[in-house]
């Protein structure tokens, strides 16, 4: 797992430099010429000064015109190299992160992805990402930057005076001890804010999702209340990084004046005393001296960011690879035979099992009710069918394969799901049909037809705007998306888990009666509404009790055995 991680974490950062190599070199070669152009003007100054003063064998100022000219020009042609290539760079690494961290999160499994903190992935893809291209894209090209003043600076001063540059060294020593104290904290400072970003996100998340509950139980306070504490708890551990942030900057700051006043009083001891320093030299030191302190001082920091960045890298790689669940090998285009639990007993908590040596037999192209009291398994019994929690024992058998042995793609492409809460994107009706999805118009218009959308679209066009998770639609407007899609697909299984429970009768009515009127389609059918109209179409009813099946048979066969469904039966009317 550890080398599976390595090799995942070694792919994303891949992502920052994939396709984007030109952009990336221009913005290094850029960051190099910076630090050039830094030194080249600080020797411009030493020359001025050392002209203004007379010194022999100092450039002309006519010369030194000229030099000037010339160095605006570069500086210019800098500027635009850093305009066009390092924003492409960045735009392109983050984009491509991030895209190829959604392919993945996409791809996961539903057993895989269902106990997961939504959250976590949220804040990993905006505030860490932010973080990532702050504190490790962008400061990779300053750290370059650096590298190259504080190496021409030391250089250019051991030309100049290898004593002044010897006591520069040694009065450098002090930013250089203080920024390593300080600059290691900084990496969990940065993933405490990150964790706190993902509770703030998952408290709003929840606020939000829930108004209609807030608003009607009056828990408008207590909501607050909650917000404002993760709110509290977030912003917080941002004060704090921000203090260590001014921490490392104000020591750097206070022991690099300190290192220039000292390298500043014994240049003018040198250069009153005749030890071959002029004044421009004098001034061309302590204008150096900047170029060696700030790395030492700021370079921990900067290191600093980037573990703390990588770590948030890792922190991505790590829920990206949570439960990831091996998956079966085998391919299934079409269930021609039916699905079979042979003796399946399943819960999600050990010593708490909720379904108890299950046995049916589903038979392809027929039509299933699974019905009972509430909490006796008839949810958990459908979400095994689509792979969402493989750790049943027993078999669970597509055709006579194993559900554990067929490809998690295959058996998406042979089942849909229309559950009672259905999702819908804030995008068109077309759009949410097909899921973003080209077909051929007669398919299209053939699933709208079937799952009786034609009025909605009648009246609003296929390109209405659905609205944020459908709330331009009713419920039952949505419902018939659901089908829609499902039909669409043509897939062999239709699942729907009390895909009417949250609807007016006359809509819920309609509703089941689309579904049991499909041909072709093998339908299993989790509902609470015993209509009897609606129970004699269906070839068989699975009546569950404390999670086993207690009577199975059509709708007049358990009638006359008046058993566990009668009673359910006469208590519903």
């Amino acid at each position: 797992m550890q080398m599976k991680t390595k090799s995942l974490k070694k792919q994303l950062t891949a992502q920052f430099y994939h396709r984007n190599m030109l952009a990336f070199l221009v913005s290094t070669l850029a960051a190099l010429a910076s630090g050039s152009l830094s030194l080249l003007i600080s020797w411009l100054m030493q020359q001025l000064v050392d002209a203004a003063s007379g010194v022999h064998g100092s450039l002309s100022l006519l010369e030194l015109a000229k030099a000037s000219v010339g160095f605006l020009f570069l500086c210019i042609i800098l500027y635009i190299l850093i305009y066009i290539a390092k924003p492409a760079y960045l735009k392109r690494a983050m984009q491509q992160y991030k895209d190829y961290a959604f392919d993945m999160l996409i791809h996961k499994n539903i057993s895989s992805f269902k106990d997961e903190s939504t959250a976590a992935y949220l804040s990993s893809l905006t505030n860490d990402a932010t973080s990532i291209e702050n504190n490790y894209l962008s400061q990779q090209f300053d750290i370059i930057t650096m590298a190259v003043t504080f190496v021409g600076a030391l250089v250019m001063m051991l030309w100049y005076s290898p004593l002044l540059t010897a006591v520069a060294i040694c009065v450098s020593i002090l930013p250089l001890f203080a920024s390593i104290l300080t600059g290691g904290r900084l990496e969990a400072a940065e993933v405490r804010v990150s964790d706190r970003n993902k509770d703030f996100t998952a408290a709003l998340q929840d606020c939000l999702g829930g108004f209609s509950i807030v608003k009607s139980f009056k828990a408008e306070k207590e909501i607050y209340d909650l917000f404002k504490e993760n709110n509290s708890s977030l912003e917080k551990e941002k004060c704090n990084r921000q203090r260590i942030k001014s921490i490392i900057g104000m020591i750097g700051s206070v022991t690099g004046i300190f290192a220039q006043l000292a390298v500043f009083l014994v240049g003018a001891y040198l250069t009153k005393n005749g030890y071959g320093l002029t004044p421009g030299a004098l001034l061309l030191f302590v204008n150096l001296m900047n170029y060696i302190i700030e790395p030492i001082a700021t370079l921990p920091g900067l290191l600093a960011n980037r573990k703390a960045a990588l770590g948030l890298v890792d922190k991505l790689t790590d829920a990206l690879e949570q439960n990831s669940g091996s998956t079966g090998g085998l391919c299934l285009t079409h269930l021609s035979k039916g699905i079979e639990l042979r003796n399946v007993s399943f819960g999600y908590e050990e010593d708490k099992e909720i379904l108890h040596h299950i046995s049916v037999r589903f038979e392809a192209g027929k039509s299933y009710a699974i019905v009972g009291g509430s909490g006796c398994g008839k949810s958990t019994l459908l979400n095994l069918l689509t792979a969402a929690n493989t750790g049943y024992s027993g078999n669970i058998l597509f055709d006579d394969a194993e559900l554990r042995n067929i490809s998690t793609e295959s058996l998406y492409d042979l089942i849909s799901v229309i559950q009672q809460n259905v999702f819908v994107f804030n995008a068109s009706i077309k759009d949410n049909v097909s899921m973003f999805r080209d077909f051929p118009k007669a398919e299209l218009d053939e699933a709208i037809r079937k799952a009786h959308l034609g009025s909605l679209i009648t009246e609003r066009g296929k390109d209405y705007l659905c609205g944020e998770n459908g709330k331009g639609l009713s419920g039952g407007e949505k419902q018939r998306i659901s089908i829609a899609r499902s039909l669409l697909k043509k897939s062999s299984v239709l699942l729907i888990d009390e895909a009417t429970a949250s609807l007016d009768a006359q809509t819920a009515h309609q509703i089941s009666d689309n579904l049991l009127d499909l041909t072709g389609i093998t339908r299993i059918v989790v509902t609470h509404t015993l209509a009897e109209s609606q129970m004699r179409r269906y070839d068989e009813i699975i009546v569950l009790k404390n999670g086993t099946i207690t009577e199975s048979g059509t709708f007049d066969f358990l009638m006359e055995k008046k058993g566990y469904f009668y009673a359910l039966f006469t208590v519903a009317q």
